[in-house]
């Protein structure tokens, strides 16, 4: 991923916060057939590793588990992100030399991939999955709701991921390559938007204190 000086994010809390914010992650392997791709949830077990290893699963009929990876796989993560115009900059007014652009949140995370089908460890990757997204709900379901023999079943239908992250790449493009004036701007027009999106992307725009 391509970070200039002033989007770099290496801070660890901000990326362990960008992962978990992400409802939806990709998983992405070279192979000798080309390069694949699945789209996937993945949770980050902090306290395992250096730098923590990433679990989640795929379907068993997904041929991606199957093709030997070359390298590390990358396991992409996206944070908030909206459109920018230029219509917002105060130096429109003063030069007109402006131009759209797209504020963002990424995290790129790095490692050697391991599959695996063992039952146990499939069950402890989809329930500690399961307790994280249902946990917030006013009656959460639990894995443990459904009759055993079924959830056997559906284990048997998937294969799981383990990724023991070797690096981070953190960017957080948020107009701090702008003058002042026009991240003010940016963040009234981002704030004031009718797109929930954008009035997310708002408060994370740098503004003077």
């Amino acid at each position: 991923m391509y970070i200039p000086p002033a989007f770099r994010d290496d801070d660890i809390e901000s990326i362990r916060a960008t992962i978990r914010g992400a409802r939806l992650a990709s998983l992405v392997t070279a192979t000798t057939d080309g390069p694949v791709a699945t789209p996937l949830p993945l949770f980050l077990d902090e306290g395992e590793g250096e730098h923590g290893v990433l679990y989640g699963h795929i379907a068993k009929a997904n041929p991606q588990w199957k093709l030997t990876p070359i390298g590390h796989a990358l396991a992409i993560f996206s944070g908030p992100d909206a459109y920018v115009t230029p219509s917002w900059y105060a130096t429109k007014e003063e030069t007109g030399k402006v131009v759209p652009t797209w504020n963002y949140v990424a995290v790129h995370a790095y490692g050697q991939v391991e599959f695996f089908q063992e039952p146990e460890r499939l069950l402890g990757v989809v329930t500690r999955l399961t307790n994280r997204h249902e946990g917030a709900r006013a009656k959460p379901w639990a894995v443990d709701d459904a009759p055993a023999d079924f959830i056997a079943a559906q284990l048997r239908g998937i294969v799981g991921v383990r990724i023991p992250v070797v690096r981070f790449e953190g960017k957080r493009k948020m107009s701090q390559n702008r003058p002042e004036a026009d991240r003010v701007r940016v963040a009234q027009g981002l704030a004031t938007s009718d797109d929930p999106s954008d009035r997310e992307v708002a408060p994370l725009i740098p503004l003077p204190v």
